[in-house]
């Protein structure tokens, strides 16, 4: 994986697609969300897992990601999807290797509404229910993210509280991003390289 790929990563309603728009509209670099990246080749999503099955579209969407890889352009910012770093490690042969060198890469970042585990369950599951496309109600959602919260909480990458205005978050992020020496292209599409 090349170390112009930066990555964003948090549960569903932390804000990373709002964040990934902003960091394209504000850097020009180019943001590829692996959400409309599924929904472009495959449609509906809810749809395809309720056809196929959720371990199905978990491979279809690894495949995905390792095809955005292989075909962009750098520097480029790929928005995951929620669940894409919590799925079962035995997923296929080298799913946990990505996700330790999508952990390792110092340009991943976490997007979480609170630090605080209850009020970051309470503030996901609110923005979820907010989303008329999802089919989703307050038990379903409270319990995927209480299953998933632990394991975004153990990452060791940069972390962004998505409380603060998609405005300002999206200049902390761009900041951190453009900062790092190892991504001087971005940094260079700038004016801050």
């Amino acid at each position: 994986m090349t170390i112009t790929i930066a990555h964003i990563l948090g549960p569903g309603g932390a804000g990373k697609s709002t964040i990934g728009a902003l960091l394209s509209t504000n850097f020009g670099t180019p943001v590829i969300d692996l959400d409309t990246y599924f929904i472009e080749k495959f449609g509906d999503i809810s749809s395809f897992i309720e056809t196929y099955g959720y371990i199905v579209y978990a491979r279809k969407n690894v495949l995905n990601y390792r095809a955005i890889v292989e075909e962009t352009l750098d520097p480029t910012i790929v928005v995951l999807s929620s669940g894409f770093m919590t799925y079962p490690s035995n997923l296929d042969a080298g799913y946990s290797e990505l996700v330790e060198e999508i952990l390792s890469n110092p340009l991943s970042v976490l997007l979480l509404p609170s630090f605080e585990t209850e009020e970051c369950v309470a503030l996901i599951v609110h923005r979820q229910l907010q989303r008329s496309y999802l089919d989703c109600d307050r038990e379903k959602e409270e319990a995927r993210i209480r299953q998933r919260l632990p394991v975004f909480m153990g990452f060791q990458c940069k972390r962004f509280l998505s409380s603060a205005s998609p405005a300002e978050l999206a200049i902390e992020v761009g900041g951190f991003m453009t900062a790092n020496k190892r991504f001087k292209s971005f940094a260079s599409l700038t004016g801050t390289g």
